[in-house]
């Protein structure tokens, strides 16, 4: 019998899995083909962990260059449990990262990213896909309008904190990648490339 892992650690970082639900249903994640598990680490949960399950699985923040909301679904889902544990690590002195669909402005009717800015160092955002064809294609969206939206947060994201990464998927069929990174660029955020099939 295999057990949630709510905390794992990758190189020098501590990845924090707070829920499993998602606002896309990317054809080529993982948890869609079968395998909920990155490294050694089984990452479907049974339930949606509170501030506090988290809180006492931080360990020392100067073990770690930073803690990573991640998991094999959308961290901005849990947001009251994301901000509380982010905030209990900035107090703590740590540094906190997260990744993210950037799909939270749509899924909750409101701009997260004042509530994310008190808490957060930095984001990585994925967009995946430089048409609203080949997003819907792919990243099988939950919500409609959701191209537009994470086109409007990845704009709006760098006003509100400082380190923005966005990233697209090489080897994604009909997805060009330059026009990609030139959209992310023009946003003000940086481009971070990424190669399909390898994950953590």
């Amino acid at each position: 019998m295999t057990t949630s892992t709510l905390v794992y650690d990758i190189r020098q970082s501590r990845y924090l899995n707070i829920t499993g639900r998602c606002t896309l249903r990317c054809q080529f994640c993982p948890k869609h083909n079968g395998s909920k598990q990155v490294h050694q680490y089984q990452l479907d949960l049974t339930h949606q962990p509170k501030a506090e399950d988290i809180i006492s699985l931080l360990g020392n923040v100067a073990d770690f260059d930073e803690y990573v909301f991640c998991g094999y679904g959308e961290p901005t889902l849990n947001l009251d449990t994301l901000l509380g544990v982010a905030k209990e690590i900035k107090q703590r002195g740590g540094r906190v990262r997260v990744n993210t669909d950037g799909l939270g402005n749509l899924f909750h009717r409101r701009n997260i990213l004042p509530d994310l800015a008190k808490v957060v160092d930095s984001l990585s955002i994925s967009l995946n896909a430089d048409t609203q064809a080949l997003y819907e294609h792919h990243c099988q969206p939950k919500l409609s309008g959701s191209y537009q939206a994470v086109r409007e947060f990845i704009k709006l994201a760098p006003h509100y904190i400082a380190d923005v990464q966005v990233s697209a998927l090489d080897g994604l069929e009909g997805v060009d990648i330059q026009a990609c990174q030139q959209q992310i660029e023009q946003a003000g955020a940086k481009f971070k490339y990424r190669k399909l099939g390898i994950v953590g």
